[in-house]
């Protein structure tokens, strides 16, 4: 089911939310979570595709927000779809003129109650999330540093305004390159000296070294699609010379916390 409204108010959009859902014979929401997505045309489609694909396991209200035209009168168009084909209820709402400098108003009453909030950035994330007008609804605020130009000046940003309850996609994407190190490193090894990484083109390299090392480990470009897919990272040994060393003997274990890009394809420890 989908229902559109031209030139409406919050008011008419949680009255039509409340309508569709009892012609749907649910006599409660269902909704485990409020996710607000702050987005543009370009890059809606995907992040509500994405979000629907999580419903089908989690249902929720996602509340796609889409500031458009800054100079133009205020107005505030809703796009409700819910439904067989869309689990749980998503709304775009497109708010014109200076309604978008004031998206939190506009948000808040269609929240579900007692339901916790995710506010997501595709694009563009604040520096400060938590400081954001809809990062402070929310419990937990995710945003992806890999979107922005510089990936790794925006992970040093978002560092430095780091509150709890902020994520960013870019420690997921290293999930298989820490898991690697983990499993190398639960097997009996010697000292730990340094090591390398085998990363994919257009990727950052690993930033600043970790507390525990001097310096961060040396990289190579892969061939591998990397971002999208490519060959599993494999580790593998050798010979103790060269690379970056760690001065006090450590496991190299914060490494993969450095790169904003996609997950490396190979790396390698040495010992």
């Amino acid at each position: 089911m989908m229902i559109d409204l031209t030139d409406t108010s919050t008011h008419a959009v949680r009255d039509a939310l409340t309508r569709a859902r009892d012609q749907m014979g649910g006599p409660t929401t269902g909704m485990v979570l409020n996710l607000i997505i702050m987005t543009d045309e370009s890059a809606q489609y995907d992040a509500v595709r994405a979000a629907t694909q999580a419903g089908r396991e989690h249902p929720c209200r996602v509340l796609g927000v889409i500031a458009r035209d800054p100079d133009a009168e205020s107005r505030l168009d809703a796009e409700i779809r819910t439904g067989e084909g869309a689990p749980g209820q998503t709304v775009l709402l497109r708010m014109y003129g200076p309604m978008g400098l004031h998206a939190d108003s506009v948000v808040t009453p269609l929240l579900v109650p007692d339901t916790p909030v995710v506010t997501w950035w595709p694009r563009n994330g604040p520096a400060t999330p938590s400081g954001d007008p809809l990062g402070l609804l929310a419990q937990r605020r995710v945003t992806d540093a890999a979107t922005a130009p510089d990936p790794a000046e925006a992970l040093v940003a978002l560092a430095v305004g780091y509150r709890p309850g902020d994520t960013d996609l870019s420690w997921t994407r290293a999930t298989a390159w820490r898991s690697l190190l983990a499993a190398t490193l639960d097997q009996p090894h010697s000292e730990i000296t340094g090591g390398s990484a085998r990363r994919s083109p257009g990727t950052c390299p690993p930033g600043p070294g970790s507390p525990r090392c001097g310096s961060p480990p040396p990289t190579a470009t892969s061939r591998s699609p990397g971002r999208t897919g490519g060959p599993r990272p494999s580790a593998g040994r050798t010979s103790p010379t060269g690379g970056s060393r760690c001065t006090a003997g450590t496991p190299p274990s914060y490494w993969p916390r450095n790169c904003a890009g996609s997950t490396p394809t190979r790396c390698t420890v040495r010992r």
